[in-house]
C-alpha cells in the first residue's frame, strides 16, 4: 500500500474538530474506538494526557487515526467522515482480523505522544549524535531533510512500539501483525522518506527482542536504537 501505516500531524484549529463527548459517532466510528480501547485504557493508567476528538469532515485520503499536540496535551484525532479511503489500509484484512490492527495503530500513536509527553519529541537518545553534514544553494531543502529524518525516525520508534504492544498482549498474533505492517512500509513510495521505517520493522521480524516485562517504550528502544544505525 501507498499510504502511511499513521503518521503525526498537528491538531486542528478547535473549530475544525469536536471534542469525543460533542459528536454522534458513526458505526465506523464506535467500531475503530472499540478496538482502541485497551490502548486508551492503558493511556489513562500511566496518566499520558490524551484526547479523543472526531473530525467532522476530514479530506478524502487523510490517514484514519492521527496524534497530533496542542495546549501540552496529545489529541488523538479520528478522520473517518467524508473519507472513503478511511480503511485503505486495512484492504484484503477480514473483518474479523482487523480490530488488532486497529489497536496496534492506536498504540503507534501513543507511542508519538509518550515521546512528546517525555520532551523528547524529535530527539536522539543519549549517545547518538548527528554525523555527516548536508550541503544545498537551498536552506529550504536542507530544512525538509532534516524533518524527514526527524519523521522516519519517530515513526520507527513508534512502529516499534506497536509491535511490542502486540507481542505483550497477544504473542500469538505477532506474526500476523508484523506481516501487515511489513507489507504497508513495503509499499513507501519514497526510499527514506518519514514514512519509510522498513530497517525498523524488519529488526522487529520475530517479537522475540520484546521484553513484555517492561512498558512498550521502553521494550522497543533498543531496538530503535539499533535501527537508527542502519536507517540514516
Amino acid at each position: 500500500m501507498s499510504k502511511p501505516f499513521l503518521v503525526a500531524a498537528i491538531c486542528a484549529a478547535a473549530s475544525a474538530v469536536l471534542p469525543l463527548q460533542a459528536a454522534q459517532l458513526t458505526a465506523q466510528e464506535s467500531r475503530w474506538l472499540r478496538a482502541a480501547a485497551p490502548v486508551l485504557d492503558y493511556s489513562k493508567s500511566i496518566s499520558l494526557p490524551v484526547d479523543v476528538i472526531v473530525q467532522p469532515q476530514a479530506s478524502a485520503g487523510a490517514v484514519p487515526l492521527a496524534m497530533g499536540f496542542a495546549g501540552g496535551r496529545c489529541k488523538l484525532v479520528l478522520s473517518m467522515r467524508g473519507n472513503p479511503d478511511a480503511e485503505k489500509v486495512l484492504a484484503g484484512v477480514p473483518a474479523a482480523e482487523q480490530a488488532l490492527l486497529i489497536e496496534a495503530m492506536a498504540a503507534h500513536e501513543l507511542a508519538h505522544c509518550w515521546r512528546y509527553a517525555q520532551g523528547e519529541w524529535h530527539l536522539l537518545p543519549a549517545g547518538f549524535v548527528e554525523t555527516g553534514r548536508e550541503t544545498s544553494h537551498d536552506s529550504a531543502l536542507l530544512a525538509a531533510a532534516k524533518a524527514m529524518r526527524d519523521t522516519r525516525r519517530e515513526e520507527g520508534f513508534a512502529d516499534l512500539v506497536a509491535l511490542a504492544w502486540v507481542q505483550r498482549t497477544n504473542p500469538g498474533e505477532y506474526a500476523r501483525v508484523h506481516d501487515w505492517l511489513s507489507g504497508v512500509r513495503a509499499g513507501v513510495a519514497v526510499p527514506r522518506s518519514g514514512h519509510d521505517t522498513r530497517a525498523w520493522v524488519r529488526l522487529a521480524g520475530n517479537g522475540a527482542q520484546f521484553d513484555s516485562r517492561m512498558t512498550p517504550f521502553a521494550a522497543a528502544d533498543a531496538l530503535w536504537r539499533e535501527g537508527l544505525l542502519l536507517s540514516e
